[in-house]
């Protein structure tokens, strides 16, 4: 069951219908959760534009750019890219896409994240979905879908399901505190999970054609 409410629908009422500046949407979730999937079902039926910003850094990397060595290097030396880097493509690719609706897949994965994004691009999110799947469905899910050594999957998983209590949880408290997240039921499937989440980017549809 998809939490949604009408405050959140006149979140985005308002939001879309008054702004100079692109809709953004912060779309987090635990591995597994399915929120790549859902994104460009969003994408597609809504007309947003489906920023991820692992894809933003690998092809950073694979280019010819000062910035991709760096990038490169930082990652070779297992170090974690810097927030700010992250954020100036982020930022760059939000003005390039000529859209004035965005998702942002994946990001801001701590808070360090989320205090860079606000401090450099200027604004905050208009809206977060938060993509909530038991553990037991997401090990399910990741197990199924790769190879390799079933122990040491479940312990990857494990250890990457408590990097996001650890890291991101936080992120999605203080938006929650701000009345701006958007908490979807990821069990079922794709097109189950995505009725859930229809409503509000239909709210957000009719407001943009009311506001042009």
């Amino acid at each position: 069951m998809a939490f949604f409410t009408k405050g959140i629908a006149k979140l985005v009422t308002e939001a879309i219908s008054k702004r100079k500046t692109p809709f953004i949407t912060f779309v987090l979730g635990g591995p597994g959760s399915g929120k790549g999937t859902q994104c460009q079902k969003i994408a597609e039926v809504f007309n947003f534009e489906h920023i991820c910003a692992g894809d933003l850094l690998r092809e950073e990397m694979s280019s010819n750019s000062q910035n991709g060595a760096m990038i490169r290097s930082i990652i070779m030396e297992g170090r974690i890219v810097p927030s700010e880097i992250t954020v100036n493509l982020l930022k760059k690719q939000i003005h390039s896409s000529g859209n004035n609706k965005v998702l942002i897949d994946g990001f801001p994965r701590n808070e360090e994240n989320r205090i860079a994004f606000e401090r450099i691009v200027g604004v905050e999110p208009d809206l977060v979905l938060y993509f909530y799947c038991p553990e037991e469905e997401i090990v399910e899910r990741i197990l199924k879908r790769n190879q390799g050594r079933i122990d040491d999957n479940i312990d990857t998983i494990n250890k990457r399901l408590e990097s996001f209590k650890k890291l991101s949880l936080p992120v999605i408290d203080h938006y929650t505190a701000e009345g701006k997240v958007y908490k979807i039921n990821a069990v079922g499937s794709v097109d189950e999970v995505f009725q859930r989440i229809r409503p509000v980017f239909t709210s957000l549809r009719y407001a943009t054609i009311m506001s042009a």
